[in-house]
């Protein structure tokens, strides 16, 4: 359905009506740099190129030439309107605003960005969507405030293409009345992907207010777009011509590879540090009764965690894996099945039917009399593809193979991935340049993976060292016959990639950021 000029006439006043009253509420909070001049220098950059922006988006959307110059408008307004800046404040390099454009219950990386912060003494300003409960030691940190935003949709009516822009214009003054309303700041770090509008935004409003604007690289936006609208696609082509061009005005930047940090070099002129992802101290092997109070807890909800029905011991509390006698001793189960994760995002870019023809050629192999153990395969997470996967699973007859898809609280994952016997990582980078966080936490669990092949996976996983690589479901069912022929022995491979994922050493989280990412803001803060 397309809308009339006047209809676009009207949504667009309804859209921009309210502009005037929200920019009189900035002025009690824009504040300058020391240098008022370099202030408003890059106050008059950042107005001219959002304002470009703006109207390109405007006319995209099949307005009029005279209608898409409305954003001119209301930029201006908001420009004038904050030339009076008031004095900053002498404590603000104690601040620092942490912004994801998304969940910050399901941002695990900004959430440890947030703790690093405040283990330094920072004060930190946490802004996102509250969709996912954060773990628990963000919500208990007297330094960190959660500012949560809305999660807008932009308007129901109209063509494709001019919902989207309405919801990126509503995001767009949401976002920067946030930013220029929260208390003096440092620094803002943002997460990337999502960055349509954020970058743009979080640029602005760094500018008015003095503040120095990092970008934690995790992706690139457009990539992500591409799964769904093909890489040809104009909607695509506008993101990625809008990343490249307000990344670069970042004035720091972080990137999770040294790939990435490569290619921002090389076709974006972005330098940047890498900061890989390593697992904080909670992601760990998990003891014997800790795993058995997880397991009894999961039992409740979850039957394949659940003793066998044929399995009855007096006088014993048991669970599909463990057992606990009256002296409060526990032991595994004889017999027990392996015990094999995978956590996903339920997105485009992770295929779990191959996990599921895996699993299936697997139940053949046992079938066929391979003396190999039966399995219980936990695939955590939430995201979009979940219900048509569940439908999937549902479908199958597996005899020798039970498969749940339970939603963890984030306290009870890292000990859910320390019970693990093997993990499983189905992601396949959308720029092929960034690694899987699921297998960092795993690894700090010592748990071997075995992970679907893309390009720069090696940085992460080594072949034959801390797991395996496969390139599709024959591989994988495969590597599962060949890593569970001596289970639950740990002289065979399993236990051979869990003993040198022990004996590594590997970095964690603290150690990682204090080395990349102290540095940099005590630069400045100097």
């Amino acid at each position: 359905m397309f809308l009339k000029n006047t209809d676009v006439v009207i949504i667009m006043c309804i859209m921009y009506s309210p502009v005037v009253r929200v920019s009189l509420n900035f002025l009690p909070y824009i504040q300058p740099r020391q240098n008022q001049e370099n202030t408003m220098a890059d106050a008059n950059a950042a107005v001219a190129v959002v304002t470009v922006s703006l109207v390109l988006l405007g006319l995209l959307s099949g307005l009029s030439l005279s209608w898409a110059l409305l954003p001119v408008a209301v930029v201006v307004l908001i420009f004038v309107l904050a030339s009076g800046l008031k004095g900053r404040d002498e404590l603000a390099h104690l601040n620092v605003c942490v912004l994801v454009l998304g969940d910050i219950g399901r941002s695990p990386r900004m959430q440890y960005h947030a703790l690093s912060l405040s283990r330094h003494g920072y004060n930190v300003t946490l802004i996102g969507f509250l969709g996912t409960k954060p773990h628990q030691d963000i919500i208990e940190d007297d330094r960190i405030d959660i500012l949560p935003i809305s999660e807008l949709k932009g308007l129901t009516v109209g063509p494709k293409i001019f919902r989207y822009a309405s919801k990126v214009i509503f995001q767009t003054f949401q976002l920067f009345y946030v930013l220029m309303k929260i208390e003096d700041q440092g620094y803002i770090l943002m997460q990337n992907p999502p960055g349509l509008p954020a970058i743009a935004v979080t640029w602005v409003a760094s500018r008015f207010r003095g503040t120095q604007f990092i970008i934690d690289w995790h992706n690139y936006g457009y990539t992500i777009m591409a799964l769904t609208h093909g890489q040809n696609h104009f909607i695509v082509k506008i993101a990625k011509w809008y990343e490249k061009l307000f990344g670069c005005f970042s004035d720091h930047n972080l990137c999770v590879t040294n790939a990435m940090r490569e290619d921002l070099r090389k076709n974006w002129n972005i330098e940047a540090t890498t900061l890989y992802d390593k697992p904080p101290p909670i992601f760990r092997e998990t003891p014997l009764k800790l795993q058995h109070e997880l397991f009894i807890r999961m039992g409740s909800t979850y039957l394949p965690f659940r003793p066998s029905p044929d399995v009855t011991k007096e006088y014993m509390e048991l669970t599909a894996f463990t057992e606990r006698t009256q002296t409060g001793a526990v032991t595994r189960s004889s017999g027990r099945p392996a015990l094999l994760i995978s956590s996903t995002s339920w997105t485009e870019d992770e295929d779990f039917s191959i996990l599921l023809q895996a699993l299936e050629e697997y139940e053949k192999f046992v079938e066929a009399g391979d003396k190999l153990p039966s399995l219980v395969c936990v695939i955590t997470g939430k995201g979009p593809q979940k219900e048509y996967y569940k439908k999937l699973i549902d479908s199958k007859e597996l005899q020798h193979i039970k498969i749940c898809t339970p939603w963890l609280e984030a306290e009870d994952y890292p000990v859910l991935l320390g019970s693990a016997d093997l993990g499983v990582c189905l992601h396949k980078s959308s720029s092929g340049l960034d690694l899987p966080m699921k297998v960092v936490d795993m690894f700090g669990c010592c748990l071997p993976v075995c992970a679907i092949h893309f390009q720069c996976l090696h940085e992460l996983v080594k072949h034959e060292e801390n797991g395996l690589i496969f390139k599709d479901s024959k591989e994988l069912s495969e590597q599962f016959k060949l890593l569970f022929a001596d289970f639950p022995s740990d002289q065979g491979k399993l236990g051979i990639f869990r003993k040198n994922l022990r004996e590594s050493g590997q970095c964690r989280w603290d150690e990682n950021w204090d080395q990349n990412v102290l540095p940099l803001i005590k630069e400045h803060c100097d």
